[in-house]
């Protein structure tokens, strides 16, 4: 099991079971809400648990998916398609401790700022 949380603890989780590698999105959406790109792993819904939601809210991003913020602190915690029960995204850089993961890829990258390079040899998906 793995143990995550926002800045200020007001939103706690726990993730059950193997957790996808971490996957790098530099879309639009992505780099407005995280100050850069973001980079999150992803579990199924049954294997997420909030342990704490005091200061959890969600804004809908589009019209088919909602990001969940603390509303105290601004963390970026996590990313789910509207009426997909099926998973959920989690941001790789709110798990406590070490992860053990690794970034897979990265997506968007037709999106990415122009002040950055992506230099690590990853696979880079247009969108």
């Amino acid at each position: 099991m793995k143990t995550g949380q926002c800045l200020c603890g007001g939103v706690r989780y726990e993730l059950k079971g193997e957790l996808r590698p971490s996957v790098a999105c530099h879309c639009g959406q992505c780099r407005k809400t995280s100050g850069h790109y973001w980079s999150a792993t992803q579990v199924g819904a049954d294997q997420f648990a909030l342990t704490s939601d005091e200061t959890l809210s969600w804004f809908a991003s589009s019209t088919d998916a909602k990001r969940g913020f603390c509303h105290r602190c601004g963390s970026s915690l996590f990313w789910m398609h509207d009426g997909d029960a099926g998973a959920v995204s989690i941001g790789t850089g709110t798990l406590d401790g070490p992860t053990g993961l690794h970034t897979e890829k990265h997506i968007f990258v037709a999106d990415k700022g122009d002040y950055y390079d992506i230099a690590d040899n990853l696979p880079q998906h247009e969108q």
